[in-house]
């Protein structure tokens, strides 16, 4: 087989694994970061593309609201998924939120991120971390930073009050940018709650998580959502592909799977992300039946998308 022969046969089989992916981790515009594309755009394009659904995430708005809008005006074979992002601009970890944003339609909820306590202190300390995470176009005030257990390890109340809610509606949960220390005792007393659907995204990355807690936490029946961003040409990239092989054997590959966490600007897009990113895990050796799993079946599976 010729170099251009075998790029063909490649190209088609990235074709035949986007049929159906879904990416639970896409950050388009507008807000208040800078971003390449918008929700339709987004949407659209994975609808191109033939996947199947598209998250839209925000860290300082609900998007349920603009899912809705393009599902009903702009259907496609692709369906947009609303989400609740628990910062301050909601009232940081506000069951009040949760509760209007369930009602409306959110499937996910993430506790807080670029407003969680120990984001800030990453920003703070670490020069790296702070250049690569992008930054709001305009001066806000200072945050307030959340955390997810009091001074004792205690899940706080209002949490809890969250994870009722999540629990009645079925929808899913993720422990957001809170370190990996205060996402056992939260992901606990969330399965306690009768929570289902559980998930943590890029848990070595933020959160500060090894590959033995990755492994405990898919022990507890959480999902591990890695950035795949993190591992492919873009502002955020700072993975090996030996990291990236440590990250699927430690949570195994039906407990693995990948969101672009792309629409930045200066970035690919998450379509864009995809492909390359799809690439990369043939090109590592991993076959067709497991990178599907990890590109939709898996996502599917944590939000009962058919």
């Amino acid at each position: 087989m010729s170099e251009v022969q075998a790029k063909d046969a490649t190209d088609a089989t990235i074709d035949r694994l986007m049929q159906g992916a879904i990416d639970l981790h896409t950050h388009p515009g507008p807000s208040l970061m800078p971003r390449a594309v918008d929700h339709i755009e987004v949407v659209r394009e994975a609808a191109e593309a033939g996947m199947a659904a598209v998250l839209l995430k925000d860290h300082y708005y609900p998007t349920m609201p603009i899912a809705h809008l393009i599902n009903t005006h702009y259907p496609s074979n692709c369906r947009a998924i609303g989400a609740i992002v628990l910062n301050n601009p909601v009232g940081g970890l506000n069951p009040s939120a949760v509760d209007y944003a369930l009602k409306q339609g959110a499937r996910v909820v993430w506790m807080a991120t670029a407003h969680a306590q120990n984001h800030i202190d990453h920003d703070k300390k670490d020069a790296d971390f702070k250049n690569k995470f992008p930054t709001n176009s305009k001066r806000t005030i200072a945050p307030i930073g959340a955390t997810l257990t009091d001074a004792s390890g205690v899940v706080r109340d209002e949490v809890k009050l969250i994870l009722d809610l999540i629990a009645e509606a079925d929808a899913a949960v993720s422990a957001g940018h809170h370190h990996i220390s205060e996402a056992f005792p939260f992901y606990e007393e969330a399965k306690k709650r009768g929570v289902k659907r559980l998930f943590l995204n890029h848990p070595t990355y933020v959160n500060e998580g090894s590959f033995q807690d990755i492994q405990q936490l898919t022990r507890m029946g959480v999902m591990i959502e890695h950035s795949l961003c993190m591992f492919i040409p873009s502002v955020f990239q700072q993975f090996d592909h030996e990291h990236l092989r440590q990250v699927i054997d430690a949570g195994g590959i039906e407990h693995t799977f990948f969101g672009s966490d792309l629409g930045q600007k200066g970035n690919p897009t998450p379509v864009q992300g995809f492909r390359t990113f799809i690439r990369l895990l043939l090109d590592m050796g991993y076959d067709e039946a497991a990178i599907r799993a990890m590109v939709a079946d898996n996502a599917a599976r944590l939000l009962d998308i058919h």
